[in-house]
């Protein structure tokens, strides 16, 4: 597919004519060749050196194969000549009474004053080997032996080790815990305060509210978050179909926080992501959870099993007043129980709330809360009670751009999209036994039909003793919900961004692949010539008559990911997305971590992202005579994704978290590097080898030699 520029120009509502009339470009002779370049308030910048040609280089396929032919990527964070960076902290860095956790991901800077403010770090997940490498420097302890053998054994053995079973009191039950509370420690979320000092970098201040919120807090120190919604009343069942921990409405813990937003009236929503490799995803009809001990531990999954955690419990999008020092998260069940990634808040005075999520996982929907009450104030922290009240829609994208929002509630009829549609024609849906609970994966359309026959409306599949609670174990079980009442099944929507402007919602998803639970539908996800979106897209979602309360949309792609040659912007996997005040894009992606700098032109269906090299950072102009280009402005360090980039006020200042350092290979050992011969396309399709160098793991931040990785977060300038 040519994915062509003036596509993307439809989308700004201007053409390729007017566009030159508002040029504020440049010419710069670079390293790379005559590249355009953009002045902007944040900074000029030359883009730097990417590992393929693009289109920007504006060289001929001889040039573009001489000037690539080599390439050394570097164990560092690339950025434009005349940036630098400085480290603000780095996992196991003092936060309240805890450390700034693990894999950092979604930054919010809440400003107070200027040149002041709290930072909001969300902590996904603890990638294992740099961790354990780390572990007894950070951890100021040893490792544990006596764990850390179980698990090797119980690997070895194929077998899960169900520590929920065993006695509180025993010993190896309190060893368990003790680790894997650490491992819990390391994810959720912390507020940090930063202070821009006398010489213009940004340093910690060590305020009062500095604190973490993590995967156990309440488990001993009664720091336990809060609930609203429907799914509170499932909560507070003293005995139900499935599992339930005694707890009621206080939750322990939040963890698996990749993606988040800022609201207008100054509190920070994180969004509870992989949650289903911790503790149980599937529920019983009216609800309640599996039983901790059907995930039990296998290496660094089941880490909610020793803790006896309700699966129903996680999975939801969190709440929390930075400058409130006693606020330790707020899960709003109204937003549903999904793979949380990315959230939009539009609050308009004299119009309903709109929040707008998306649901990260292959088939994964998206969504849109309404209140059923009005803003007043978009800056009152009051509004945080429109969101006790009110329904969730979830995405029906047609496939001639137009759409609709379908509510998740009783009456909604049972009407899933044909397998025919879904590129992997398969669908998971609620266990058609509502008795023993869960869900099953349907591969055969007359298994669907029959499904439909047996159920008319969402309200048969679902039980309870109170329309609340009925409600609530909808909401719980939102994704399984979504398939079945025809919610588009998309490719992995990472992030949502509005539009400063005309307030238009952009979705960055990531991947058209398919996988053993889900697919997109390749009628949304897919050009004119049926090709689908491999390595992501960005599409824009225009709510009718822009009314946030809208029930019906239309939508258009933008931009797609992948190689020049085949109509691509350069870039793969897009993920966090970020408008600056003049109304441009910024943009980070999450290609895997192994695939990173590998050989990959084999084979009938190459997947291209090998050719890529590392993650990066880039800037998406949409004004002036180069709209809808793609500018590389930053090359993350070795195995790790960028995330969460966010600006100050003045825009002067980028902030960013640095994940998952030395992922794959940890710590680079004595500079250990190795040679690849990587397969590149000209801008023209035309194939060549690059000799391509790359270092074996990672030393950052530190860059010392043999110095283990660690995750930070970092202030670009």
């Amino acid at each position: 597919m040519k994915f062509k520029r003036r596509d993307f120009l439809t989308f700004l509502g201007v053409s390729v004519a007017s566009t030159a009339c508002s040029s504020v470009f440049k010419n710069y002779s670079h390293a790379q060749g005559n590249t355009e370049q953009e002045i902007f308030k944040f900074a000029n910048f030359k883009p730097v050196q990417y590992p393929i040609p693009l289109e920007i280089n504006n060289l001929n396929s001889q040039e573009q194969k001489q000037l690539f032919n080599s390439y050394q990527v570097q164990d560092d964070l690339i950025l434009p000549e005349g940036f630098s960076y400085d480290v603000i902290a780095s996992w196991g860095d003092k936060v309240g009474d805890s450390r700034f956790g693990y894999n950092n991901d979604y930054v919010a800077f809440v400003e107070t004053n200027p040149n002041e403010g709290y930072l909001v770090v969300n902590f996904e997940y603890v990638s294992p080997t740099p961790w354990l490498q780390g572990y007894e420097q950070v951890l100021q302890k040893s490792l544990p032996q006596e764990v850390l053998s179980a698990l090797h054994s119980a690997r070895e053995n194929r077998q899960g080790l169900n520590i929920f079973a065993l006695p509180d009191d025993n010993s190896a039950k309190i060893l368990f815990q003790e680790f894997f509370g650490e491992l819990l420690t390391d994810q959720g979320l912390g507020v940090i305060s930063i202070r821009r000092n006398g010489d213009g970098k940004w340093e910690r201040t060590y305020s009062e509210q500095d604190r973490r919120i993590t995967g156990i807090s309440g488990w001993r120190d009664n720091r336990y978050l809060q609930v609203t919604g429907p799914a509170k009343s499932v909560f507070l069942k003293k005995k139900g179909l499935g599992y339930t921990d005694d707890k009621g409405e206080l939750i322990i813990g939040t963890f698996a926080n990749c993606a988040g937003g800022v609201s207008p009236w100054g509190t920070v929503f994180s969004a509870e992501e992989n949650f289903q490799t911790q503790v149980p995803e599937v529920v019983m009809a009216d609800g309640t959870s599996f039983s901790p001990e059907s995930l039990p531990i296998n290496g660094f999954s089941g880490q909610g099993n020793p803790f006896g955690l309700a699966g129903n419990k996680y999975g939801w999008m969190v709440e929390v007043d930075p400058a409130n020092k006693n606020d330790y998260g707020t899960k709003h069940t109204w937003l549903g129980r999904f793979r949380h990634e990315a959230v939009a808040i539009r609050a308009e005075a004299n119009q309903p709330l709109a929040v707008y999520s998306g649901c990260d996982r292959t088939g994964g929907h998206l969504y849109k809360f309404i209140s059923t009450g009005t803003v007043v104030d978009p800056q009152d922290k009051g509004n945080s009670k429109l969101l006790q009240e009110g329904m969730l829609y979830v995405a029906k994208m047609n496939p001639d751009g137009s759409g609709e929002w379908i509510p998740l509630k009783a009456d909604t009829a049972i009407n899933p999209t044909a397998l025919s549609n879904l590129r992997g024609e398969l669908l998971t849906i609620p266990n058609p036994d509502r008795e023993k609970g869960g869900i099953v994966t349907v591969t055969k359309q007359e298994e669907l039909d029959q499904f439909q026959e047996k159920y008319s409306t969402l309200g048969d599949l679902y039980i309870g003793d109170t329309a609340e609670e009925i409600q609530g174990a909808i909401l719980i079980d939102a994704h399984f919900a979504g398939n079945v009442i025809g919610g588009t099944c998309t490719a992995r929507p990472e992030d949502v961004a509005l539009h400063p402007v005309d307030q238009s919602l952009v979705i960055a998803f990531t991947s058209g692949a398919a996988g053993n639970d889900g697919s997109p539908d390749k009628r949304v996800f897919s050009d004119k010539q049926g090709n689908i979106y491999e390595y992501g897209c960005l599409i824009r979602l225009r709510e009718n008559e822009n009314d946030p309360s809208a029930l019906n949309f239309t939508w258009d792609a933008i931009a797609v990911g992948g190689e020049p040659a085949s109509g691509g912007l350069g870039f793969a996997n897009p993920d966090n997305l970020e408008f600056d005040k003049q109304g441009n894009l910024w943009m980070v992606t999450d290609m895997p971590t192994g695939l990173h700098n590998q050989p990959v032109r084999q084979g009938d269906n190459p997947y291209i992202t090998g050719a890529l090299g590392n993650n990066s950072i880039w800037y998406i102009p949409l004004s002036g005579e180069n709209a809808g280009k793609a500018y590389p402005f930053g090359i993350a360090p070795m195995e790790t994704e960028t995330c969460g980039l966010c600006f100050n006020q003045e825009q002067n200042t980028l902030f960013l978290a640095i994940q998952h350092p030395g992922e794959k290979n940890g710590t680079r050992s004595n500079m250990a590097e190795e040679t690849r011969e990587i397969s590149i396309l000209t801008t023209d399709g035309e194939e060549f080898i690059q000799t391509r160098t790359i270092p074996k793991g990672s030393n950052w931040p530190s860059l010392d030699k043999n110095a283990f990785p660690k995750p930070s977060l970092v202030a670009v300038y």
